[in-house]
């Protein structure tokens, strides 16, 4: 599988992975917190400028990962258009693009085990219940590694399509797309069950 860490170093690389997720959090009911246009325009701005701080190819590599929003900013503006509320649309759609590119930020400065030690220690308090943490936190990486993977090989059909037809694939994708997805999981949980399991 990937890394999700940028391989641009940065200070942020050196932070606390609790103190990072910690601001996310903070910075996110903020963004939620405020329906204002102007304060929304300034939030998207200033997430912009912390990956611009870093260099040119932190900032490449981070907004390329955020163009997978594009369908859902279209749509989001389209319908906020149609519905003659194209400023609420557009505070939705800022607020959206901020939360997931400063969750974005977190990710590629911070390791994944560095992630899972924050997870474990959250979860400290179920195991007095008998909870087995064990299984959250193998489940929180798996989708942490997966999400981008998958959207990849979500790429790659499309292109597929493109190349053998001049129809766009639409839907004619989600089956074997599907088939993908369930292949992978089977090969991980195969994985998963030669080394003893959970």
């Amino acid at each position: 599988m990937i890394s999700l860490t940028s391989p641009v170093e940065t200070r942020a690389h050196g932070w606390p992975a609790g103190a990072k997720l910690g601001a996310l959090c903070a910075a996110t009911l903020l963004l939620f917190g405020v329906e204002d246009l102007v304060w929304q325009i300034a939030f998207c701005a200033g997430m912009l400028l912390l990956y611009a701080l870093p260099g040119r190819a932190f900032l490449k590599g981070g907004l390329g990962r955020l163009r997978m929003l594009w369908p859902f900013v279209a749509l989001i503006l389209l319908w906020h258009i149609l519905t003659s509320d194209a400023e609420a649309g557009l505070v939705i759609v800022l607020r959206m693009v901020t939360a997931v590119g400063l969750a974005n930020l977190v990710t590629m400065t911070t390791k994944l085990s560095d992630m899972m030690a924050v997870v474990r220690w959250l979860a400290t308090p179920l195991r007095r219940f008998g909870v087995r943490t064990r299984s959250l936190e193998l489940a929180v990486a798996l989708v942490v590694r997966f999400t981008p993977v998958l959207a990849a090989k979500g790429q790659m059909l499309s292109l597929a399509w493109r190349a053998r037809s001049r129809r766009r694939a639409g839907w004619r994708i989600v089956m074997p797309f599907t088939v993908l997805a369930i292949d992978d999981a089977e090969h991980v949980a195969e994985a998963l069950r030669a080394r003893g399991g959970l």
